[in-house]
């Protein structure tokens, strides 16, 4: 596996740790936001799984400096595949999926497209649902990123957080693991 192979998690990731960044949400109303997405408008607060992530790669960019070293950075990709590949048995329980980043429309539906998302992909460069719900980030080359969270909403409220998220090719079959328990 090659550093460049963005499909496949490489051994050794620094695992993250639970830094209470999240404990404030369960509870929380979803935003009544609409953000740009790879299929369109999608208000936020319409979504039972939010699934929030870095920064997914992009063919021919390089990775940022530093990329695997970062606890919880690496895997946005391998977590939308598997969130894909869930797809039909998220909404067979009931569950609306959108993914969202601090990546601006562009890449979001590059992305979407490469990787034939079924679900909206969400583009919220200007980090607003970041600062309704005070969700945690970091920064890297200059940018200001999402740390990975996974946030499970019913009729627009939060009841499940996911957080940290590790490993990230794993979150999709937790999350439909959770929603079978708490039908």
């Amino acid at each position: 596996m090659s550093a460049d192979d963005v499909y496949t998690l490489p051994p050794g990731l620094p695992v993250p740790e639970d830094d209470g960044a999240c404990a404030h949400l369960v509870g929380e109303a979803l935003p009544d936001l609409t953000l740009d997405s790879s299929l369109g408008p999608v208000n936020v607060r319409e979504v039972d799984v939010l699934y929030v992530y870095p920064r997914a790669a992009r063919p021919g960019r390089p990775m940022a400096e530093g990329w695997d070293e970062i606890p919880g950075a690496r895997g946005c990709t391998p977590q939308s595949c598997a969130f894909r590949d869930h797809h039909a048995e998220l909404l067979a329980l009931g569950a609306r999926v959108a993914g969202l980043s601090a990546q601006d429309l562009d890449d979001q539906q590059e992305f979407a497209a490469r990787n034939a998302m079924p679900f909206p992909v969400i583009a919220d460069p200007e980090l607003r649902l970041g600062a309704a719900l005070r969700l945690p980030t970091f920064d890297v080359e200059g940018s200001t990123l999402y740390k990975r969270v996974t946030l499970v909403a019913r009729a627009g409220v939060i009841v499940k957080v996911f957080y940290p998220v590790f490993p990230p090719d794993e979150n999709a079959t937790d999350v439909a693991a959770w929603l079978r328990a708490h039908g």
